[in-house]
């Protein structure tokens, strides 16, 4: 339960809390302060967020495959179809894009 405060009370510096305190009480109010638990309610799942008009439970994804070109390679850091002409110069025995390189 927290304290209640007294707003009408003599405020005290931080040089006079920093000489009245000692290090023990510091450190003992920095690790609670940083306790790794987070308090999370139960209805805060992501599975509860519904978005207007995103009523996707008949649909199926589907994407049509197009075949690699000719003049297109497969980058092999990125793994991206691109053009030849975007092939990093001086790359050995494997194909980098410029991103990439």
């Amino acid at each position: 339960m927290a304290a209640t405060t007294d707003y009408d009370a003599p405020r005290r510096s931080t040089i006079e809390e920093a000489e009245t305190e000692s290090l023990e009480v510091l450190a003992t109010a920095r690790t609670d302060a940083q306790s790794p638990d987070v308090d999370l309610d139960e209805g805060d799942s992501g599975e509860s967020i519904d978005l207007p008009g995103a009523d996707l439970t008949g649909e199926e994804l589907s994407m049509p495959v197009i075949p690699k070109k000719a003049d297109e390679f497969t980058c092999s850091s990125c793994f991206l179809g691109q053009h030849r002409s975007r092939i990093a110069s001086g790359s050995s025995d494997r194909a980098i894009c410029i991103d990439c390189a």
